[in-house]
């Protein structure tokens, strides 16, 4: 096994990218595995490889052969998807590199990207973290990472991986997903700004309040998570406060100085309150982890990626 060896699965998405580029800056030997190709590689190898309908002997073979010290578990992308393909996305991807490392001699960490809400969403006077509460997981794509993080402990139980889960909060800046509230906003912004008009945007009730965290940063905690020991706790990674969507909203268009309406359409028929925040001391005590980036420096990055014209390839 090569202690420097990292295998990245669902390497070329928003945040399997960004994770690739960290740990080939920090001196990893990178594997990135994903169905499609990526435009261009930069330090790191790739496999095209559709890990939820590859046969499992084939994965395990590939896995034996890398020998890696380390699997980061980038699937589950939900933009686009739903019903079996996202179940697919979130969980069958999971279970396939699961089960082929079972398959072998591995005993690999095994970094697992899940989300803070496979625990449903925090009430605004409720205590702590929503990832330290017991699981009430609200949506489809909740309940299957879910069930991929629980499929992870499950494998843990039984020696096949050294896991660390990281339950992510909102994730956001450069390359973010165009489907997303921010892409979309941002590629209505870009639309207008190469025309040089003005950008009329239409949006559902901005209403929520979301912990928002930088890409890069949490490429850094994912990172951390190789170094340290094994957990079966999964540790929330966030910026530890609640902000308004709205106003992140309004910060893009001022980043972009672009002209522009914001207009919010009434919102569905109330239901949970839509606030989160995470808990940094798990991750401080666990990873030695905090976030750097402030939320500005995400949307100024992000702003000038969707600039470029450069979107992420898909999972």
């Amino acid at each position: 096994m090569s202690d420097n060896r990292v295998i990245v699965f669902g390497g070329t998405g928003f945040l399997g990218r960004q994770v690739a580029r960290n740990l080939v800056a920090a001196g990893h030997d990178v594997l990135v595995v994903a169905r499609n190709a990526p435009r261009a590689t930069t330090g790191y190898r790739f496999r095209a490889i559709d890990v939820s309908g590859v046969r499992p002997g084939e994965l395990a073979a590939m896995l034996a052969a890398e020998h890696p010290a380390a699997v980061v578990n980038a699937t589950g992308g939900k933009w686009g998807l739903t019903g079996r393909g996202l179940e697919a996305s979130c969980v069958g991807a999971t279970e396939a590199i699961l089960t082929a490392l079972a398959m072998t001699s591995l005993v690999p960490r095994f970094v697992h990207l899940g989300s803070v809400l496979e625990c449903g969403l925090a009430a605004p006077d409720a205590p702590g973290a929503a990832a330290q509460r017991s699981s009430r997981p609200a949506s489809e794509y909740d309940r299957f990472k879910l069930a991929a993080t629980e499929a992870v402990l499950e494998a843990a139980a039984q020696g096949t991986v050294d896991p660390v889960v990281l339950r992510l909060a909102n994730v956001t800046g450069p390359g973010v997903p165009p489907a997303s509230l921010l892409g979309l906003v941002a590629g209505s912004l870009v639309a207008a700004a190469r025309r040089g008009g003005h950008a009329n945007i239409e949006l559902t009730a901005l209403d929520a309040r979301r912990d928002y965290v930088d890409v890069r940063d949490v490429a850094e905690a994912i990172r951390a998570a190789i170094r340290v020991p094994g957990t079966t706790v999964p540790i929330a990674i966030g910026r530890g406060e609640s902000v308004s969507v709205r106003t992140l909203v309004a910060m893009l268009v001022d980043i972009s100085q672009v002209p522009a309406t914001v207009v919010e359409l009434p919102a569905p028929a109330a239901g949970a309150e839509d606030w989160t925040r995470v808990d940094l001391r798990p991750a401080r005590e666990l990873l030695g982890w905090t976030p750097r980036r402030m939320l500005s420096e995400a949307i100024e990055a992000l702003w000038r990626h969707a600039l470029e014209g450069d979107p992420v390839e898909t999972r």
